[in-house]
């Protein structure tokens, strides 16, 4: 492995924090979603709250997050994506966060259950981080540090006890935002270290031609995001008139 990489990553600070942003808005709403697996009533409801809620916390408070933070990273060297890696990638941490919090969800709570079920996302989790890594088409090929893998595959462990152990322990919207807040520093810790363990070294290839380009990457994360906004003000507005129906 090279002492130096050949091309260095700068990170814009603007997109680093929206990256934060997005996935706080994910895991606020993955959580809001959550709330309603202990308290569903049929197998088919208990189902669509655990997917539901896999689906925006892995496609929302990860996936989106990792992506904006790729176009965070400014190289002198042109960069696209494989879509089918991408795709695949936004599938494999969906996947991981409902089974996870299936697992997690499944009869009486323990903590023995709990571990078990955060180990089990964090694979998705770190997968899903280093396939998004291989949908990079760009002339260069990417060598890691093995310890700083280690390390971001320990802080997304971390990530995921804290994810599913507030999705079943907390209620209240402010308690929801501190979650939020906790998990999306826990999950933008692991993608920077994962970051950091990567050194971009120049070859002869070029991988660019058919990828999608940051201009199209962009528009894809910006309509994930709207979606999560939209999914925001639907529950909000659900639960309110609940709150207003109880009352009359």
């Amino acid at each position: 492995m090279p002492h130096e990489p050949a091309i260095a990553c700068t990170h814009d600070p603007l997109l680093v924090v929206l990256s934060y942003a997005v996935s706080v808005l994910g895991a606020f709403t993955a959580l809001q979603l959550a709330v309603g697996i202990p308290s569903a009533r049929s197998f088919v409801g208990r189902w669509v709250a655990i997917l539901s809620a896999g689906v925006v916390m892995g496609g929302g408070a990860i996936w989106a997050m990792h992506f904006v933070a790729m176009l965070a990273c400014r190289m002198d060297a042109p960069v696209s994506y494989d879509p089918r890696i991408v795709v695949a990638s936004a599938l494999f941490a969906m996947l991981a966060c409902a089974c996870g919090l299936a697992i997690a969800s499944a009869g009486r709570f323990g903590w023995g259950k709990l571990f078990a079920a955060a180990m089990f996302m964090a694979l998705g989790v770190t997968g899903m981080h280093y396939t998004g890594m291989k949908a990079m088409q760009m002339p260069a090929t990417i060598h890691y540090d093995l310890r700083l893998v280690a390390a971001s595959g320990a802080i997304a462990v971390v990530a995921s006890f804290l994810a599913l152990w507030l999705a079943f322990n907390l209620r209240g919207r402010m308690r929801m935002l501190g979650s939020a807040l906790a998990m999306a520093a826990a999950v933008s810790g692991m993608h920077y270290t994962g970051m950091r363990a990567a050194s971009f070294v120049l070859d002869d290839s070029d991988g660019v031609a058919d990828g999608l380009n940051a201009e199209h990457l962009g528009a894809g994360l910006l309509a994930v995001t709207a979606l999560l906004l939209a999914m925001v003000l639907g529950i909000s507005l659900v639960r309110q008139r609940r709150r207003a129906a109880v009352r009359i």
